[in-house]
C-alpha cells in the first residue's frame, strides 16, 4: 500500500459527512457487470438515512464500502470531505460501527462480550447502551445477568437477543458513523422503536444508516434511498417517495396488507 492510500496518521473521522459520487463496484475487475452502478448520494453528519430495495439489490455491499471492506472500482466514497482512501485504515474503522443481521458473539460473559465495544467501558456506560439497545429488558432474566457466559455463538441467547447485545457493543464504540445492517430482524416492532428512539435521543450526532426490509423501520429517516439491482432508484423522504415511487409504494402496500391479515 503506498503511503497516499495509508494517508496521513493523525486524520480522524471527526462528523461522519458520507458522499458517494459515481460510484461503481465489480468484487472481480474481470467480471463482465457491475455489481453497483453510478451510486451517487450525500448523507449529512448526524442524519438517519434507510437503504431498502429487494433481496441482492447490493444494499450490504453498499455501506461495505464505507469502512473500506471493499474499496469502489470506479468513483469515490468521501468522509467529511476527504476519499476514505486517505484515511489510515484502523482509524477509519474505529469511527465506523456496524452491526450485521448476523453478527458474531464470543466465548466469554455478555460483559466480555459488549467490552468488544470499548476495553475501557464503566459499568455504567455498560448500562447506559444496554438501555438504548434494550439488552436491559432481558439481561435480569440470564441466569447470572452480565456475567453470564454466551457459549461459542451465543447459543444460548435468541436471535433478537443477540442483536441487541451487538447494538449495544456498537453504542459503546462512539462512532461517528453507525451501520445497521438488517440488524433489527428478530426483534418486534415495539422494541425496534425503542431502541431507534434511544439511539435518536442518545446519538444525535452520529450519521445512522440502517439498512431495512420493514418500511416501519426507516419511516422516520432523514432520507430513504432506494436501490434497485446495484442502482439508486430514487431518494427521498417517506412521504414524498410514497407520493411518487412505484417501487415503494409497492413494498408499503404489500406489507400494509401483511399486517392486516
Amino acid at each position: 500500500m503506498t503511503s497516499k492510500e495509508d494517508g496521513s496518521s493523525s486524520l480522524k473521522v471527526e462528523h461522519g459527512d458520507i458522499r458517494f459520487e459515481h460510484v461503481y463496484f465489480k468484487y472481480n475487475q474481470d467480471a463482465a457487470e457491475y455489481v453497483l452502478s453510478d451510486i451517487s448520494f450525500h448523507i449529512k453528519a448526524g442524519q438517519t438515512v434507510g437503504i431498502i430495495g429487494q433481496t441482492g439489490a447490493a444494499k450490504s455491499t453498499l455501506v461495505q464500502l464505507i469502512p473500506r471492506l471493499y474499496d469502489v472500482t470506479k468513483g469515490t466514497v468521501y468522509i467529511d470531505g476527504r476519499p476514505v482512501r486517505e484515511y489510515p485504515l484502523k482509524g477509519l474503522r474505529d469511527s465506523i460501527a456496524m452491526v450485521l443481521q448476523k453478527n458474531t458473539l464470543f466465548s466469554g460473559t455478555v460483559k466480555d462480550n459488549l467490552r468488544w465495544g470499548k476495553e475501557t467501558a464503566t459499568d455504567q456506560e455498560i448500562g447506559e447502551a444496554c438501555r438504548i439497545a434494550c439488552v436491559d429488558e432481558f439481561i435480569d432474566r440470564l441466569e447470572h445477568g452480565y456475567e453470564t457466559e454466551l457459549g461459542q455463538g451465543g447459543v444460548n441467547v435468541s436471535g433478537g437477543q443477540k442483536q441487541r447485545i451487538c447494538i449495544a457493543r456498537a453504542i459503546l464504540k462512539s462512532p461517528r458513523v453507525l451501520i445497521l445492517d438488517d440488524s433489527t430482524s428478530a426483534v418486534d416492532t415495539a422494541t425496534e422503536a425503542k431502541i431507534r428512539d434511544g439511539l435518536a435521543e442518545s446519538m444525535p450526532d452520529t450519521t445512522k444508516i440502517i439498512i431495512a426490509q420493514r418500511i416501519s423501520s426507516v419511516v422516520h429517516a432523514d432520507q430513504i434511498i432506494i436501490l434497485e439491482d446495484g442502482r439508486v432508484n430514487a431518494v427521498g423522504s417517506h412521504e414524498t417517495l410514497l407520493a411518487s415511487n412505484q417501487i415503494y409504494q409497492d413494498i408499503y402496500h404489500s406489507q400494509q396488507e401483511g399486517a392486516n391479515l
